[in-house]
């Protein structure tokens, strides 16, 4: 049905549920979706989790991930996804938008719309993304305390400490701020740009009681595994975050270039979504019945001896 109405929505908080896919056997796996449309789609395929991604917002408004955009800008992409998929959703906290109490109000903002997980990065700002070169990374225990921070702030939502520190401080350095990270309240440690196989298990091997997330990003550092592989590797769960719109950006340009060249979008029709897809997967017919259901059930009947 519709997130308007209240019968369809979840009952258990989000936080909640995404406990709950975690603790199940196998790897979650939760693809990127950088709004509502693509949410959509995720869930039609069969996922039961997603991941907000500041990279793809960043890139889907215009801009860097430099860490430029807002804690309220990051709660309308949350408000948008939650409300059309209705499925947990892990976002990216950057590096929580400032000190201690900036994150914990991030962290209430996130969950006052709808998030059920974030993670937060030991870089400081102006941050880079994880699979760039010259990271600049915030102290052990600055870090450690802002995991505490948000912590105390969240309700249920989960809480996973990303850590940029094997590129510069290598295995030891990386694995000893998880450890610090764990014990300061992380729910879940992820290590960012790992390099090889050998480095996801060995990072898996040092911290065995400790949920671990993997990346997947395409161009990056990481070469590419799949979801059981990872999962073989000691990891629970595992992100392609920019991966659905890489695909619609490339969609697009190869369309704008075919309207320049041809003049007309012909050649493109059998790549694009039709009129009745669209209108299946953002649950057309089922606002429009909700619609007339409701005029049907309120409007007053006037008779002649009522005027």
């Amino acid at each position: 049905m519709t997130y308007l109405v209240g019968k369809d929505l979840p009952e258990k908080p989000a936080g909640q549920r995404f406990r709950e896919l975690l603790a199940r056997k196998g790897i979650l796996k939760l693809p990127g979706a950088h709004n509502g449309q693509a949410a959509l789609q995720a869930k039609d395929t069969g996922f039961e989790a997603l991941y907000l991604s500041g990279a793809a917002m960043t890139a889907s408004m215009g801009l860097p991930d430099l860490g430029i955009i807002t804690v309220d800008e990051v709660c309308f992409f949350i408000r948008q996804i939650v409300r059309s998929a209705g499925l947990p959703l892990l976002v990216d906290g950057d590096t929580g938008y400032g000190e201690t109490l900036n994150i914990m109000n991030m962290v209430r903002a996130f969950e006052e719309a709808g998030a059920a997980a974030v993670h937060i990065e030991d870089q400081v700002l102006p941050k880079k993304c994880g699979h760039l070169n010259d990271k600049k990374l915030a102290s052990p225990q600055e870090m450690a305390q802002k995991v505490a921070a948000a912590v105390r702030a969240r309700r249920d939502m989960m809480i996973i400490a990303r850590t940029d520190a094997a590129g510069s401080e290598g295995m030891e350095g990386a694995v000893a701020r998880a450890r610090l990270y764990h014990q300061a309240g992380a729910d879940a440690i992820f290590p960012e740009a790992l390099t090889s196989e050998e480095m996801f298990k060995e990072f898996a091997s040092r911290l065995p009681d400790v949920p671990l997330l993997a990346n997947m990003t395409e161009f990056g550092r990481t070469p590419y595994f799949t979801a059981t592989q990872f999962e073989q590797m000691g990891y629970k769960m595992v992100i392609w975050p920019v991966s659905s719109l890489r695909a619609a950006n490339k969609a697009q340009e190869n369309l704008y270039k075919t309207i320049a060249r041809t003049g007309g979008t012909y050649e493109m029709l059998g790549q694009m979504q039709t009129r009745e897809e669209l209108y299946k997967t953002l649950r057309y017919y089922d606002y429009e019945a909700l619609d007339s259901s409701i005029v049907a059930t309120v409007l007053p009947h006037i008779g002649k001896s009522d005027h």
